[in-house]
């Protein structure tokens, strides 16, 4: 697997052998709602394959997000590089602004996605643990493509609650 970091993510938290520790828990749950993110972290996978989807390459994004508070939270999201699911690539590659509407794209899985932001829709997901309990975790729903963003006003929050 061939993985690309932001730099500044490594060194912001990083920890040295010998520094101290105390944050007991850092899960964090945003409300749903509309956020902005910004790319740190993708890695080039293979997807073995599924009753769905054959085997096809995929990309492991992760998208930094954070709340009004300035706690940030990241989320995790497949792309798999599949005819079946091309809207899906052209909806991310068109939220950070490199697909126009309307146009084909060769799309660009390099360093160079690492820092492009845009905006996503976040939902609570609930699902059963391993535990038997019911727990909740965040998942992007939908990315919305720039070129609809352009419209909005300047001042187009960090978080919208829908």
């Amino acid at each position: 697997m061939i993985s690309y970091h932001s730099n500044q993510n490594q060194k912001s938290g990083a920890l040295g052998w010998d520094d101290e520790i105390q944050n007991e828990n850092s899960f964090l749950l945003l409300p749903e709602g509309d956020y902005q993110f910004k790319i740190t972290n993708f890695t080039k996978a293979h997807h073995e394959g599924s009753a769905k989807i054959p085997p096809c390459p995929k990309a492991i994004v992760d998208f930094e997000i954070s709340n009004t508070d300035g706690n940030l939270l990241t989320i995790s999201e497949n792309f798999l590089l599949h005819s079946k699911l091309e809207w899906k690539l052209s909806q991310f590659f068109a939220s950070i602004g490199m697909k126009k509407k309307g146009e084909p794209l060769r799309m660009c899985w390099s360093p160079a996605l690492i820092g492009k932001t845009g905006m996503c829709k976040i939902i609570i997901r609930k699902y059963p643990g391993a535990d038997g309990q019911e727990h909740q975790k965040n998942q992007i729903e939908k990315l919305y493509p720039a070129y609809d963003l352009a419209e909005q006003p300047a001042s187009f929050p960090l978080y919208r609650k829908n």
